[in-house]
C-alpha cells in the first residue's frame, strides 16, 4: 500500500474552518467539525493553513480569533483518519503540516487569541498553547493525553512547555491527566477564565485593546517576544535594544510620545 499524500490547500473543503473578517481587520477563524469534536483531519489542516496565509497577506489585519463550533474546542488529530494509512512517511507529512500551522501562528504579525470552550486535547491543547493569548470558559478541560493510546504527545509538548512549568507539562504528558480551566489559568496556559455566556465579551475586550494600538508596534513586538525567548540573555538584550530603537522610529510612537507630553490621547490612524 502506497503512502497517501496530504491534501493541498486547493482541495480543502471550505466548510471545515469558517472565516469572517470584520471592518476593523479582525479575522475570525472557526473550526467547524462539531460532530467530530473538531478533530484536525487533512481537510481542516489544509484549510486552516490557507487561511493563516491569507491573514498574513492582509496588511490591514489587526488580530485573529481562533474559535470552534460545538461542545469542544478541538480534540486533537483525527485518529480514525490516521489509522487508515499506518505508514511512517504519511505520519511525518501530517505532523510536519501541523507544525507548519503552529509556526504560522507564531509568525503572524498580529496576535492570535484562542477562544476555548469544552475540551482542548492533544493537538487541540497544542493550538491553545501556540496562540499568543487564550480565553477559556469555565468547565473547560485541557490535556495532552495521547499517552492513553500509547502515543507521547511530542509535538504538543513544544508549545506546552513554553507556557507552563516543566514539571506541570511533564505530568500532563506522562499521565494524560487533564487540568481544569482554573488550573490552566494558574499555570499560565490561558490568560482569562470566564462564564460561557461572557466568553465572547471577554475575547472582545482583548481584541478591542489590541486594535486600539499601533499595528506596526504590535507586529514588531510580537516578533521580538518569540525571538528573544530562544536566545541567551546577552543576545536577547541586544536584540531587544535594537527592536526598541526601531520601534521608536515609527510615526505612531512619536505621536504617542508627543501626546503624553501634551497630556492628551494619541491620534493613530
Amino acid at each position: 500500500m502506497e503512502d497517501r499524500p496530504l491534501m493541498n490547500d486547493s482541495s480543502a473543503s471550505p466548510e471545515t474552518v469558517l472565516h469572517h473578517r470584520d471592518a476593523r481587520g479582525v479575522h475570525y477563524l472557526t473550526l467547524n467539525r462539531p460532530a467530530a469534536f473538531n478533530t484536525l483531519n487533512e481537510s481542516m489542516l489544509a484549510r486552516l493553513h490557507a487561511l493563516l496565509a491569507k491573514v498574513a497577506a492582509d496588511e490591514q489585519a489587526r488580530a485573529v480569533v481562533l474559535a470552534a463550533e460545538g461542545k469542544a474546542f478541538c480534540a486533537g488529530h483525527d485518529l480514525k483518519q490516521m489509522r487508515v494509512n499506518p505508514h511512517k512517511a504519511y505520519y511525518q507529512q501530517l505532523f510536519e503540516q501541523c507544525s507548519r500551522i503552529m509556526l504560522a501562528i507564531q509568525k503572524l504579525p498580529v496576535p492570535v487569541i484562542a477562544r476555548v470552550q469544552g475540551l482542548a486535547t492533544a493537538a487541540g491543547c497544542q493550538l491553545v498553547a501556540q496562540c499568543d493569548l487564550a480565553v477559556a470558559a469555565e468547565g473547560c478541560a485541557f490535556g495532552v493525553n495521547g499517552i492513553d493510546v500509547g502515543l507521547f504527545c511530542s509535538t504538543p509538548s513544544v508549545p506546552l512547555v513554553r507556557n507552563v512549568p516543566a514539571k506541570t507539562a511533564m505530568e500532563m504528558l506522562l499521565t494524560g491527566n487533564f487540568i481544569s480551566a482554573q488550573e490552566a489559568l494558574a499555570r499560565g496556559l490561558v490568560n482569562r477564565v470566564t462564564t460561557s455566556e461572557a466568553l465572547d465579551d471577554c475575547v472582545e475586550q482583548l481584541v478591542a485593546a489590541i486594535a486600539a494600538r499601533p499595528r506596526e508596534a504590535i507586529a514588531m513586538g510580537k516578533q521580538l517576544f518569540y525571538a528573544q525567548r530562544e536566545l541567551g540573555i546577552e543576545a536577547a538584550y541586544q536584540l531587544a535594544s535594537q527592536t526598541m530603537a526601531c520601534n521608536l522610529m515609527l510615526e505612531a510612537v512619536q505621536e504617542g510620545l508627543q501626546a503624553f507630553i501634551d497630556k492628551r490621547k494619541p491620534v493613530w490612524s
